[in-house]
């Protein structure tokens, strides 16, 4: 009778730890953050911050780029970008990182983008901290949506998203300003 006893509290007792490590474990807080920033883009001039790299060339007309080079607004158009990362939409505005990554025409009309990039900040409350972004730029869009998908330091388990709005263009010298508002869920 002794030796059943035990039996039953053995199991007994493997089963109340089963069902304690099947409840939800409490974690850390989750934290929302958000915050805007502005991204300086420019292919052309002395501060030119883009480049594109592969692609279509440019027909050889009087009113275009010349011949031998690539234009961002055409499909298939492969571009490599390192931009200012600014706290206000001005070129004056302190500069608290860098957008680096590629951009990719994947329209067939060449009005839209696929963008992956990084936010790395460099100055301000989240230096030494990164933004994975990750997503399409239908740029003739008033807003576009696009998704935070990593992140490092204080971004570290990030997970959120983005909404993308033209400051200002300038399409015939291909440089813009485009407005990030970011809203993210991290630890």
């Amino acid at each position: 009778m002794a030796g059943s006893t035990n039996f039953f509290l053995f199991l007994l007792t493997l089963s109340v730890l089963y069902l304690a490590s099947t409840f939800p474990k409490p974690g850390p807080p989750i934290k929302t953050t958000n915050l805007v920033v502005y991204v300086h883009d420019h292919f052309t001039g002395p501060d030119a911050t883009a480049i594109t790299v592969a692609g279509q060339q440019n027909p050889a007309t009087a009113d275009a780029a010349p011949p031998d080079s690539f234009n961002i607004l055409r499909f298939g158009t492969i571009a490599v970008v390192d931009d200012p990362v600014t706290e206000g939409p001005t070129t004056e505005s302190k500069e608290i990182g860098r957008a680096q990554g590629a951009y990719i025409n994947s329209q067939f009309d060449g009005k839209g983008l696929y963008l992956v990039f990084s936010v790395i900040f460099t100055g301000g409350e989240f230096a030494g901290s990164t933004l994975e972004i990750q997503g399409s730029d239908i740029f003739s869009m008033k807003e576009r949506e696009f998704g935070i998908v990593s992140g490092t330091g204080f971004f570290r388990f990030v997970k959120g998203y983005g909404i993308m709005e033209t400051a200002f263009m300038d399409v015939a010298n291909l440089r813009a300003i485009i407005k990030l508002n970011v809203t993210v869920k991290h630890y």
